[in-house]
Order: C-alpha cells, then structure tokens, then sequence
C-alpha cells in the first residue's frame, strides 16, 4: 500500500476506536453483534470489489439503514480526511 505511515496508522486507530466493535479489529465481523447483523466480511475481495471508495466514504458518514428504515449502522462524525483515512484502512484489510 502506497500511502503516508501516519495515514494508515491514524486510519487504523480510528477504526479500532470506531468500527472494531462491531465489524472486528480484523474487518472480518466476526463479533457479536457483526454475527447478528450478519455483516459482511470486509477482508473478502469480493466485497472490496463491490463498492467504491465514494461509495464507502457516504457509507461511514450517513450510516447503514436496514429494513423499515431502521439505523443498522450509525453515522460516523468524521472530517473528509478521516474518512479517505478510514476507506484506506478498510482497503488495506482485503485478504
């Protein structure tokens, strides 16, 4: 990965503080409640495929809703760096 040090360690640690909780430090959402929301594992190739990186950037920073309008997934109050920082982090997870 061709990015600054200090953006894939920042990237890192605004995921673990962020997002492990549920989608696991690993990205693989093998955590309880990543089981429950059956979440999608962001190490596999074919879910790094499937969005953009804009795609993500909007996914972090609106949330998730699931059915009936329900928030599966909450709003992260990020900066536009912090989110390019957290996509690069979640890039950098693919198997």
């Amino acid at each position: 990965a061709c990015m600054p040090a200090a953006a894939r360690a920042e990237g890192a640690e605004m995921f673990h503080k962020k997002c492990a909780g549920c989608h696991g430090k690993d990205g693989k959402a093998q955590t309880t409640m990543g089981k429950k929301l059956n979440m999608r594992d962001l190490t596999n190739p074919e879910v790094q495929k499937g969005s953009s990186d804009v795609q993500w950037q909007k996914i972090i920073i609106h949330g998730v809703k699931g059915a009936g309008g329900k928030n599966v997934m909450p709003a992260t109050k990020v900066t536009a760096d912090e989110v390019k920082d957290l996509v690069k982090h979640v890039r950098a997870l693919k198997k």
